[in-house]
């Protein structure tokens, strides 16, 4: 297994991780894909971190590092999207993913790591403080646009 930052030629693989994410469809080929990833590649405080086996990416997730004005202007990170492909689950990919993150958020000199997840299962939120988050020092609100 290998983790690291994505490549600029890994967005077919990317992509099919993630139809497994919330069953979301394969996007259309074209300029305006091919311009917003151009977009998410060339911004600094934006990471994708993938796991991969034999050459396929089969976990994944996207830290962003988001400058801040408080906190002795240290910035903090978002993580989102987090998923591993079926057939990989229960192996640490997703672990190893996170904990990569983590490095990314210390070496931007965040002050804290934040996610959220819609899952309800325990399994999940077991992963989730398992890796060194908790639920108990915020409340999270989502409004969907």
């Amino acid at each position: 297994m290998t983790v690291r930052e994505i490549a600029v030629g890994d967005l077919e693989g990317l992509l099919r991780l993630y139809t497994e994410l919330h069953e979301n469809p394969m996007p259309a080929q074209g300029e305006t894909l091919s311009a917003l990833w151009h977009g998410i590649l060339e911004d600094k405080n934006h990471h994708i971190v993938v796991a991969e086996k034999k050459g396929e990416i089969v976990s994944s997730c996207v830290v962003l590092v988001v400058p801040n004005l408080t906190h002795g202007q240290r910035p903090y990170a978002l993580i989102e999207n987090v998923v591993t492909a079926k057939a990989f689950r229960g192996r640490g990919l997703a672990s190893a993913c996170l904990d990569y993150a983590k490095q990314l958020a210390l070496q931007h000199n965040c002050y804290k790591m934040m996610l959220l997840t819609g899952s309800r299962q325990e399994s999940t939120l077991a992963f989730y403080r398992k890796a060194g988050y908790n639920s108990r020092d915020k409340t999270a609100f989502v409004q969907w646009l």
